[in-house]
């Protein structure tokens, strides 16, 4: 449904996914899954999924990659086997380190760390905004004056996200230019249509073999010889 390389980047996602999991014993995302059930505990709470749909975040990051670094990072996820320990995630919580790990990933992929993370700060921080409006009160007439009353709001984010929201916080935001997913490049095209004629060219090739063979194997059998040795000997 969202395309095959999106496809793929969600399979890779899932087995890093899979791979914290067993290292830790405790699956990623739980403080989300935490805030959830906190929510369902105080009246009248709302409780907004407020990230990024993920198929743009993933669509608008494959977008970014150049053929090269999308295999590079594909290779990178499908041979991740180093060790996670819950040391290293008490690690992570140190303000100078997570810049650092932040910082290597600039490095090696800007383009998808401006996707994945500068984008969604930006994302983040308008719908921490809008939760954040005032709140208007029911008014008995028209005539009577608006009142309104402050917003309480708790917000959970990822911790690489919470420099990136107290920057953007002052700032005019919109939202519509990182919403949409910029069309294939005509190299994206060209490399998927070469995939495709090939990978249907085998298919029809393997096919041919196949019926090829079939019809040999039934010729050499007894029995369709015979019907043919009859179909001969019958008069014109």
């Amino acid at each position: 449904q969202n395309g095959v390389m999106s496809g793929l980047m969600q399979m890779l996602l899932l087995k890093v996914s899979a791979h914290i999991t067993e290292q830790l014993g405790m699956a990623p995302g739980g403080e989300f899954r935490e805030a959830f059930k906190e929510a369902s505990k105080v009246p009248f709470c709302k409780f907004h999924l407020g990230d990024r749909p993920i198929p743009v975040t993933f669509k608008r990051a494959i977008a970014a990659l150049s053929f090269w670094q999308k295999v590079k990072l594909g290779w990178g996820l499908c041979f991740l086997s180093d060790p996670i320990s819950k040391d290293d995630v008490e690690k992570c919580k140190q303000k100078d380190l997570l810049e650092q790990m932040m910082a290597e990933m600039i490095g090696e992929f800007p383009d998808l760390h401006r996707t994945i993370v500068s984008e969604r700060d930006i994302y983040l921080t308008y719908m921490l905004k809008q939760a954040a409006k005032q709140i208007e009160l029911p008014r008995a007439s028209e005539n009577e004056p608006r009142k309104y009353i402050p917003a309480v709001v708790v917000g959970v984010v990822g911790m690489g996200h919470v420099p990136g929201i107290e920057k953007n916080w002052n700032s005019d935001l919109k939202i519509q230019e990182i919403m949409g997913v910029p069309p294939p490049s005509a190299s994206s095209k060209i490399f998927k249509f070469v995939l495709k004629a090939t990978v249907f060219g085998l298919l029809g090739y393997g096919c041919y073999r196949l019926g090829h063979r079939t019809v040999q194997f039934v010729l050499s059998m007894p029995a369709a010889q015979s019907y043919f040795q009859r179909l001969t000997e019958v008069p014109q």
